[in-house]
């Protein structure tokens, strides 16, 4: 009978959990609400409308504000993703991420995007997400750069021409603004190189392989020459200055115009006349300085598979140890989510930047900030192409059926007559092809994620009451902030960069007679006392990441008591209790 019932119930219909519609390999790990086609790149104005899109989707948790105008009047847009029923946005510790400071850098905007999209079709369905975006806020800025953007789009250039904004300057210094652009020969939208044939005359000869290519012809004595030259970047000397394409429009940067370690033009090109010049610089600064809740950066730029912090230049010398190891933790664990990618010091590892943004976030603002390089050259290949040609070559002929390079064809140039124009279009090299779009934003929009959960959390354990005589009582607690990154980077107390965190105790009917920091965990009696007002005691370096904070207050008296930690970057606790 036992045997019967059991399989009985074996048998019987389970109750089966509810399952998530969709296939769960999507970034969205359900259906979406939204979709978004990550497979193709979108001007300003799509990529504007695809989150205004999010927006209307979820209008309780994703909110946009134009914070200012480019050179050519087009809208920065900062849209602010948080949970508004579990505080204001200013209120909890927040997460800025950027892209496309300059205007060739395209897939930063998509990144910026696809961070947002995630989020949002991830909330109430992956408990991770929920608990990010219910206590931490996102300030998304998808293009620094709209104007270099759009003409990115619009105009003929190479992989990285159009990296400026679009106020006009004077490149050469002949008096006159952006007189020689290049000049797209032949209407395909795309500048290309010129070469010219020239029988017995040239310093270059066609590859017997691949008649794409030239291969130079080294000096001799028999006197054998090529028959081709190089004559440079598709284009025409417009203002008859011997050069080609060297003024075009803009010719600035806005990633060395902020004012950590900025430099005039003579030693750093692109800065401009002083730090914060150029209109969409300043209304960033001035929404970072607004918002001190800001604890973590990312910026997004292109390319060579990089995840880069400071310092920008070596004379800077090197971060506080402490922080080195929050930025070293990040950046290491960033190598293993984004494969070919590498972990940098700037001015070591890449080059000398001044005025850079994530070193003036940094070292200004003592704020955690990381600029990521999207995309590698390694990863269409792998390794490289074992016959020797050139792996950009491989690639397009393999995964791209050719289409990638502009076949050479003749044109007839004003000053070198009948030419030849190819090589390969604005699109191969700085951005992915199309089918590698989406595995490049995810991978890195996780890294900003990621970024986001290493914000400041700070936890109040319960106090530890104890009888000291004389009606005195000692009331000890410990402020734990379990996150990586600290409420205050060893950097921000050094430069003293916005306020210091406070922790107080307070209650009507208790006298605060002493306060302090415990020295020693063992030793209650050893107290860095405050000198004055020991119910407020303020903490200039914070609580550190993965660290405690042990406070003794001596007290008298009794009747409900409030301890209370407020910082700026992490959302306000605290902890009531009743001192009998």
């Amino acid at each position: 009978m036992k045997l019967c019932l059991a399989l009985a119930l074996s048998l019987a219909p389970q109750e089966q959990p509810a399952r998530t519609p969709g296939f769960p390999g999507l970034g969205a790990t359900a259906r979406p609400k939204v979709e978004i086609p990550w497979n193709r790149f979108y001007d300003t104005a799509a990529l504007y409308a695809q989150l205004d899109r999010l927006v209307a989707q979820w209008p309780g948790l994703l909110s946009m504000q134009v914070i200012g105008h480019s050179s050519e009047g087009r809208e920065l847009r900062v849209y602010t993703l948080h949970n508004p029923a579990t505080g204001s946005d200013t209120a909890k510790p927040a997460m800025w991420v950027d892209g496309n400071v300059h205007g060739n850098e395209v897939q930063g905007g998509e990144a910026v995007a696809y961070v947002a999209w995630y989020l949002l079709e991830n909330y109430g369905a992956n408990p991770r997400v929920t608990e990010l975006v219910d206590r931490a806020t996102f300030y998304l800025l998808p293009s620094v750069n709209p104007d270099g953007r759009d003409s990115w789009f619009r105009d003929a250039h190479n992989a990285s021409s159009s990296r400026s904004g679009r106020m006009p300057t004077d490149d050469d210094g002949d008096g006159l603004y952006d007189e020689d652009s290049p000049d797209d020969l032949d209407g395909d939208g795309s500048i290309v190189q010129m070469r010219k044939h020239m029988p017995g005359e040239g310093t270059h000869r066609l590859d017997p392989d691949d008649p794409r290519l030239l291969i130079p012809v080294p000096a001799n004595e028999r006197g054998i020459k090529g028959d081709w030259i190089y004559v440079g970047s598709e284009g025409i000397d417009n203002d008859g200055d011997g050069r080609i394409n060297e003024d075009s429009a803009g010719g600035y940067d806005m990633n060395r115009a902020w004012p950590s370690a900025w430099e005039p033009e003579f030693v750093q090109g692109g800065a401009g006349p002083y730090p914060l010049y150029w209109p969409e610089t300043r209304c960033i600064a001035s929404f970072v300085l607004a918002h001190p809740n800001i604890a973590g950066v990312q910026s997004f730029h292109n390319s060579g598979g990089m995840i880069l912090r400071g310092p920008g230049m070596e004379a800077f010398g090197e971060y506080p140890r402490s922080d080195v190891n929050v930025y070293d933790e990040i950046g290491r664990e960033g190598e293993r989510m984004l494969p070919f990618y590498r972990y940098m010091v700037i001015w070591k590892d890449l080059y000398t930047v001044f005025g850079g943004f994530v070193t003036w976030t940094y070292e200004s603002l003592g704020i955690v900030s990381f600029t990521n390089e999207l995309w590698s050259d390694d990863q269409p290949f792998g390794k490289a192409p074992e016959d020797g040609r050139s792996a950009d070559h491989f690639f397009d002929d393999r995964l791209l059926m050719g289409a990638g390079f502009v076949a050479w064809h003749e044109v007839e140039h004003p000053l070198y007559g009948k030419v030849e124009v190819g090589g390969f279009r604005k699109d191969v090299g700085r951005v992915p092809p199309t089918f590698l779009i989406e595995e490049m934003v995810h991978r890195n929009a996780l890294f900003a994620i990621r970024h986001a959960e290493c914000l400041p959390r700070v936890v109040i354990d319960e106090p530890v009451v104890s009888e000291l005589g004389d009606s005195l009582r000692a009331i000890d607690v410990v402020v734990r902030n379990p996150a990586l990154i600290p409420t205050r980077t060893a950097r921000a107390a050094q430069v003293r960069a916005g306020r210091p965190d406070e922790l107080t105790l307070g209650g009507a009917g208790v006298e605060v007679l002493a306060g302090g920091r415990r020295t020693d965990r063992f030793r209650p009696e050893r107290i860095e006392l405050a000198e004055r007002e020991p119910a407020r005691l303020v903490l200039e370096q914070g609580i550190t990441g993965r660290g405690e904070l042990r406070v003794r207050w001596i007290v008298r008296g009794s009747g409900p008591v409030k301890i209370a930690w407020k910082g700026e970057k992490a959302l306000a606790v605290e902890r009531a209790f009743e001192l009998r």
